[in-house]
């Protein structure tokens, strides 16, 4: 090494902070090639007495240079957290690993205990993965609290190989009587996809002891994503949530919304640019009405929600405490739905908590078909794992729905060719009727819903008949979770026209009877206000799909309207009339 370069590396060393048991070289530009470019290090390194902290990043090093520091190494049995992101810059991909191997191997023989290990923005991919394999795997990091692995390139294998090695320390860690309770996780920016994603959640769900998730920009869709849901069920500690930039769609945000159902702790959800979408939207909102107690911050920005599921998110996290932030930005409100959200914000008093609209999206193309992953033929595809995935989160798919009991061949009969005299010859076996709906299949509930409802008529019995039976079956629709109900609520406004919905779901030609039966559901003691407020917003827009039925639409409206005073009455009585004004102007639901 040149004499110049020795005197460069001193002067650095010397400004290096060192002292409370870290000793530093963060960020200082280093291009350390061989045993002798480290020889002051080096020495910095074996004089340290107590040594508990090491930070390399914003360097580089070689393979020798790494080889000597870990010399320096295998008597720091005290060290705890090594800061090594950043550290292989400019040096070819397969000298990594190797150098890997020997900083692993030298904390094993010392003995070390890690708390904290960050090896990100080292582009190392499977390989390096490798490099840590036996470090991760070893004695050294049964203590290991926070592994940061952020861009490292690490690919469907290297998340493979990292899940078993991570399986692997929490079984023996166990055998030595301390158990692998891993509370962070960062694996951001490294081309997962959903086979790395599913062998990782694997992994969490054993652990239980994340308290962090980190894992954006992965190439995820809801495949990967409902694997994770049920992974993070199991981890009750949970706090922070990052999900940014992968692909959920309607499934994969059912999936995710069941597994925050269990989670009591959450603070931070980011699911921004992840095609939540209208749907995903309301079943967020439904569980922001039944849980996350402490949630601070909720991202769902660029997830092409519209105006009326956005306004529904807003209502539902006006009772939330602790409340900082809401990210709806990048969304397809057009003008006059941001600015009918910053008024309802506003006029709450949480003008303050709505992040910046200012890339909303504009109003969503009425032709745009929205299929994407949610079609009929992907289905079949899913592997079993997929399907034990999909029973622990509860969400419905026809395939693996528990056998119905047979129904009754009137029933049946009505079902299929529904009529006034059909119903009516059902008499008291109506009751039999409701209970042959699937309450977890929201698309077979709404069917059966508007199907009976088209029946509504002014004769006396008729209309006692329809009414009865209505409220029936909304009863037990509404009897259960939140999420149930505003699965079934959103899956109704799509099969209205209402909502834009993903998969194939069959629009109704819309009757007056259907709307009318909904303002006699909305007046009683089972239809919340919660889900009066979700209606009401989309019932608010000039609709093609409701022209046909003009006068029962007002009527609709009008008790939809008397619901939501009553609402803003018990939030905020002295804004109630400045918020009602506000919802004058027609809400845009598609």
């Amino acid at each position: 090494m040149a004499s110049d370069d020795i005197a460069q590396l001193a002067d650095a060393l010397a400004k290096t902070h060192v002292g409370d048991g870290e000793l530093s070289y963060k960020g200082l530009g280093l291009k350390l090639d061989d045993a002798e470019s480290v020889e002051e290090l080096v020495r910095e390194i074996e004089q340290y007495q107590g040594l508990r902290a090491l930070r390399l990043e914003g360097n580089t090093f070689g393979v020798e240079a790494a080889r000597a520091i870990a010399k320096a190494l295998e008597s720091k049995d005290l060290l705890q957290r090594c800061y090594w992101s950043d550290m292989f810059t400019g040096r070819l991909r397969c000298e990594i690993p190797t150098a890997l191997r020997s900083l692993g191997s030298a904390l094993m023989s010392a003995g070390a205990r890690l708390t904290e290990l960050d090896l990100s923005d080292n582009a190392f991919g499977p390989d390096g993965v490798k490099g840590i394999e036996q470090l991760l795997k070893s004695p050294s990091c049964h203590s290991l609290r926070e592994l940061r692995l952020n861009n490292c390139g690490m690919g469907i294998g290297g998340g493979k190989i990292l899940a078993e090695a991570l399986i692997d320390c929490h079984r023996q860690s166990l055998s030595h009587g301390a158990q692998f309770k891993l509370r962070v996780f960062i694996a951001g920016r490294n081309r997962l996809e959903n086979e790395g994603a599913r062998a990782l959640a694997k992994a969490f769900q054993l652990m239980g002891s994340l308290e962090e998730v980190h894992m954006p920009q992965n190439g995820i869709n809801h495949k990967g994503v409902m694997a994770l849901a049920s992974a993070m069920r199991h981890n009750p500690e949970l706090r922070v949530l990052n999900l940014n930039d992968n692909t959920f769609t309607k499934r994969g945000t059912l999936a995710m919304v069941q597994a925050l159902r269990y989670l009591r702790h959450v603070q931070v959800i980011n699911f921004g640019d992840c095609l939540v979408r209208s749907e995903g939207a309301i079943a967020l909102a439904a569980v922001l009405r039944e849980g996350l107690p402490i949630l601070r911050e909720l991202n769902l920005s660029f997830g092409e929600i519209t105006e009326a599921a956005a306004l529904v998110v807003a209502q539902a996290v006006l009772d939330h405490p602790h409340m900082e932030k809401v990210d709806l930005n990048g969304n397809c409100l057009g003008e006059e739905g941001c600015e009918a959200l910053r008024e309802t914000m506003e006029n709450m008093d949480k003008g303050d908590m709505l992040a910046s609209l200012s890339d909303d999206e504009g109003e969503p193309d009425d032709e745009d078909d929205d299929d994407d992953e949610e079609d009929d033929d992907e289905v079949s595809e899913d592997n079993e794992d997929d399907e034990e995935i999909v029973k622990e989160n509860g969400v419905s798919r026809k395939d693996n729905s528990p056998p119905k009991r047979h129904s009754p061949a009137e029933i049946t009969s009505f079902l299929s060719c529904p009529s006034v005299e059909e119903l009516l010859r059902l008499g008291e076996t109506r009751t039999n009727l409701v209970q042959q709906i699937d309450v977890s299949d929201p698309h077979e509930a709404a069917d059966v819903l508007l199907k009976i409802a088209s029946l509504y008529g002014e004769e006396p019995e008729t209309k006692t008949a329809v009414l009865e039976t209505i409220d029936d079956v909304l009863k037990r629709l509404f009897c259960g979770s939140a999420i149930q109900s505003y699965c079934f609520l959103s899956t109704l406004l799509v099969m209205m026209g209402l909502l834009k919905g993903e998969g194939k779901i069959k629009k109704v030609s819309l009757v007056p009877g259907q709307l009318l039966c909904l303002e006699h559901a909305v007046q009683q003691h089972y239809f919340s206000q919660h889900h009066a407020l979700l209606l009401n917003n989309f019932m608010s827009k000039n609709s093609d799909a409701l022209k046909s039925c003009s006068a029962a639409r007002e009527k609709l409206s009008s008790a939809l309207e008397k619901s939501e005073r009553r609402t803003f009455r018990k939030l905020c009585p002295i804004t109630t009339t400045t918020l009602l004004l506000t919802r004058s102007s027609p809400v845009r639901a598609l």
